[in-house]
């Protein structure tokens, strides 16, 4: 089905629509991923493809992970709720991939609602698979990684994702829909809590959970969120047959991946664009390319192998002027130069069709750049990260190194308009991919990115 759309361009940091961008384009489905450790600015780069988009749609991870946007000088972060409901116009969705915390939902719709942003059952739907995290879930979690000896612990925000992503496989969760069935709800909640605080008292020797105050609380949750809960596959597959675009919008990143990533520092579910199939129930023949949203440095908070780390004034710099905090927990993140292997890797495993280049605008002041095409180990060199955790924290990047630049780019809008060395150092990351550049950001604002491909058209 073809209908139009009007190109959004940028004059004089304005947004601006023009009647001759007009161009006739195909219903399309995109994903949006990570490509390094999470934290690349994949919350600003769905608020710009949510322009053109009619679904956005949520497929993994929990509140363990935060979308940071700055629109007009308002900070906006976002644990669970899709970045897109800042459209008024668009349909936001929580798939079954997703684990929700209903308080901190419930928290993040307040807040909206405080900031004049309606949530409404025709804004948002989240899907009756998706698990709820339980109190006895956070109380697991922080059990046991403080039980876990010095250098063995896993970095885990301690919300309770693991716990109850363990649930879920082993078939003793408790999902969204549940909470339309009240005997069905308190049956297993009831198994829950027996269980869980056989395990907390005895093993980790934490205070039990209360069965009446959890059911009692989970009352007032589904009294507000029933009205939200539905079949988010059904709905899409109505979208697309509608001829609607949809947006894919992921957590954390590829190296981040239970599967693919550094284990077992890693989160408890598929963060890879595989997964937005799976964590939606969308078919995978339906889904027209997928973007990777790779930092122009990279970043990793809490423990794990990071092999471009740096530990001297150009790190505490690229933390400083990077504003390098999660926005989910506020750790200060690690800092070091470009890993191309870990770009590799997520352009594999993610079948990247398109870069989202993000913080250009950090590199800006220094004389030399680095990018680590190769590790070393042993005295051979790796182009993949190891699968086998020690030999990933051994590894010594390779660096080719490149001219950087002196100039403030934030300002600049047009590609073109970039200094030289900074469009040579997008289009080595391109050749060293294989993938080209689709949108460039140059600050953290909505008007501070340029779009050079649109995903979105035919």
């Amino acid at each position: 089905m073809l209908k139009h759309i009007v190109e959004i361009l940028y004059i004089d940091g304005s947004l601006v629509e023009s009647d001759e961008q007009i161009q006739e384009k195909i219903m399309a489905s995109v994903v949006v991923v990570g490509t390094q450790w999470g934290d690349e600015g994949k919350g600003k780069i769905v608020d710009i493809l949510t322009r053109y988009a009619d679904y956005i749609v949520r497929f993994q991870g929990g509140n363990n992970a935060g979308h940071t946007l700055v629109v007009e000088g308002k900070k906006f972060v976002f644990h669970i709720i899709p970045s897109g409901i800042l459209y008024e116009d668009k349909v936001c969705m929580i798939g079954n991939g997703v684990i929700i915390d209903p308080a901190v939902l419930l928290a993040e719709m307040d807040e909206l609602q405080e900031k004049g942003l309606q949530v409404t059952p025709r804004r948002l739907l989240i899907s009756e698979n998706a698990h709820l995290i339980m109190p006895y879930h956070q109380s697991l979690d922080q059990a046991k990684e403080a039980a876990l000896a010095t250098g063995k612990k896993i970095g885990t925000t301690g919300r309770g994702i693991g716990p109850c992503y363990m649930d879920k496989v082993g078939r003793v969760g408790i999902k969204a829909g549940d909470l339309l069935d009240d005997d069905l709800f308190r049956e297993r909640l009831q198994e829950n809590i027996e269980e869980k605080n056989f395990l907390l008292t005895k093993k980790y020797n934490s205070a039990p959970v209360s069965f009446e105050t959890v059911y009692t609380a989970f009352q007032g949750f589904a009294d507000k969120l029933i009205p939200f809960i539905g079949n988010v596959s059904v709905e899409l597959d109505k979208a697309r047959k509608g001829g609607q675009n949809i947006l894919f919008e992921g957590a954390q990143g590829t190296q981040l991946d239970i599967d693919h990533g550094t284990y077992p520092f890693v989160t408890s579910s598929n963060t890879i664009a595989g997964n937005a199939c799976n964590g939606s129930g969308f078919g995978p023949a339906h889904i027209d390319s997928v973007i990777g949203i790779l930092k122009a440095y990279t970043t990793r908070v809490g423990e794990g192998p990071f092999p471009t780390e740096l530990f001297d004034g150009v790190g505490d710099e690229l933390q400083r002027k990077g504003g390098e905090f999660g926005a989910t927990t506020g750790r200060k993140r690690r800092c070091g130069w470009l890993d191309g292997v870990v770009a590799a890797d997520a352009t594999r495993l993610n079948g990247l069709t398109g870069l989202a280049l993000t913080k250009l605008d950090v590199l800006s002041g220094h004389p030399v750049l680095k990018m680590a095409t190769e590790y070393e180990l042993a005295g051979k060199r790796l182009s993949a990260m190891p699968s086998n955790i020690r030999q990933a924290a051994a590894v010594k990047p390779v660096y080719e190194e490149l001219a950087g630049w002196q100039e403030d780019i934030t300002g600049v809008r047009d590609f073109d308009d970039l200094p030289v060395k900074t469009r040579e150092y997008i289009r080595r990351i391109e050749e060293f991919t294989g993938v080209e550049t689709v949108i460039v950001s140059v600050g953290p604002d909505r008007d501070e990115t340029m779009l050079l491909k649109n995903p979105f058209e035919g």
